[in-house]
């Protein structure tokens, strides 16, 4: 692996982690929102699914993957899912505009402590990463200076 590509692993964790918490603070925005503009449901959560990042599919690119299978090439976002499996929450508000007929308003399925708890993992991730990033930076410019001192 050379050293480059350790930098573009790298990289590619730093961009996976803030697109993560850019979702995360996505969903705390609208942890209110009971309508969508067109008069919809309420907001429903959404979360980052994450793969290895490849970069070419032929059969050369495999071989190598599986010749060497403990070298990477990062991290990109595969998708951004919606979550359907948890409920609304659920307030008795007759007076509000976005009640049922019930007097029920259905708020956004966004649990504060559950995003703050990812929010916090991501943001780990993200510090591991940039004290990565700043290790292979020392180990280059050591490098660097070898190389100019012989």
């Amino acid at each position: 692996m050379g050293l480059f590509q350790s930098f573009d692993i790298v990289a590619s964790g730093l961009t996976a982690q803030r697109f993560r918490m850019d979702t995360i603070a996505q969903n705390l925005a609208n942890i209110n929102t009971t309508h969508s503009e067109d008069g919809g449901d309420a907001y429903r959560r959404k979360y980052v699914i994450f793969e290895e990042k490849t970069t070419n599919l032929d059969f050369k690119s495999t071989l190598e993957k599986y010749r060497n299978t403990y070298m990477g090439n990062g991290v990109r976002v595969r998708s951004v899912n919606t979550d359907y499996e948890t409920d609304f929450v659920m307030a008795y508000e007759p007076s509000n505009p976005d009640a049922d007929e019930n007097g029920y308003v259905h708020y956004p399925n966004v649990n504060t402590i559950t995003e703050m708890t990812n929010l916090i993992d991501a943001t780990r991730a993200y510090q591991a990463n940039v004290t990565v990033f700043d290790a292979l930076k020392s180990t280059a410019q050591t490098g660097i200076g070898i190389g100019a001192g012989a």
